[in-house]
């Protein structure tokens, strides 16, 4: 199901979506009628609205129209909503400045999913502080990806630092035990934020270049679809499937109550 600004959307509300394709969103996992992160995702919407549109979002509106979409949803259930403007003009990009809300409803999957590997690619996605909707770029990457053996794609800068996945923040465990963020423009995730919160396990932000992968003991996926995901391998670098510090994390994370939609 799919709502446009609290009413039902149409065919055509979502055809200006698909080929302007100009916006931004966030994804949830409700539980229970509850969000981890609740007001930051909220936060994520009105920031990204003043970069993207240069206005600002109603945020109770917007939380009046998620209220009305998941009314009576019981469960797992993924959730995203997406800001953008079915007025704008691909000539005239500017004269957006009235963006709707559309809010979606998807199953969710089980969580954590499945160790996933990644290979390399030297790429910066554009805004990434945005959580925008151009996507093509990351499923290309992920694409060439998955052709040549692996499942997903992480990104370096051109100067050799690590920077995040396809569509998901990277971290790493060294041989101290210290969670490791790598220090480049990443998207700030929800999920990643939620965990930086945490008293323990010790965790510092700083970088991480492809020539240190190899010296760290464990890799790991965050968003809120997947939670705390075991990397078992970037490139021919292999990781172990678990660990203790990305255990300890994990059913941290799971404890962490959610908001009330």
């Amino acid at each position: 199901m799919a709502e446009l600004n609290g009413k039902p959307a149409t065919l055509g509300d979502l055809e200006k979506l698909a080929l302007t394709n100009y916006g931004h969103f966030t994804s949830m996992r409700m539980e229970d009628g509850t969000v981890r992160g609740l007001s930051l995702h909220l936060d994520r919407l009105v920031r990204d609205c003043r970069i993207v549109f240069g206005v600002e979002l109603d945020r109770e509106q917007t939380l009046n129209y998620i209220r009305k979409a998941t009314e009576g949803v019981t469960g797992v259930t993924g959730l995203r909503v997406t800001v953008f403007d079915p007025a704008l003009d691909m000539g005239r990009p500017s004269d957006a400045k009235d963006p709707h809300i559309l809010v979606n409803l998807r199953p969710a999957g089980a969580m954590p999913p499945p160790p996933l590997t990644a290979k390399t690619f030297t790429f910066t996605r554009d805004n990434a502080e945005v959580k925008h909707i151009g996507l093509h770029p990351q499923l290309r990457l992920r694409r060439d990806a998955q052709l040549a053996g692996f499942d997903d794609a992480v990104f370096l800068e051109p100067d050799g630092r690590v920077s995040e996945g396809g569509t998901w923040n990277l971290g790493f465990v060294d041989q101290d035990g210290t969670v490791v963020w790598p220090d480049a423009p990443v998207l700030p995730g929800t999920t990643m934020l939620l965990l930086q919160g945490l008293e323990a396990p010790k965790q510092v932000t700083a970088p991480v270049r492809l020539a240190d992968i190899p010296n760290m003991a464990a890799a790991f996926a965050t968003n809120t679809t997947i939670g705390v995901r075991s990397v078992s391998a970037i490139d021919d670098v292999q990781f172990p499937q678990d660990h203790p510090v990305l255990t300890a994390m994990r059913d941290a994370y799971a404890a962490i109550p959610g908001d009330r939609v």
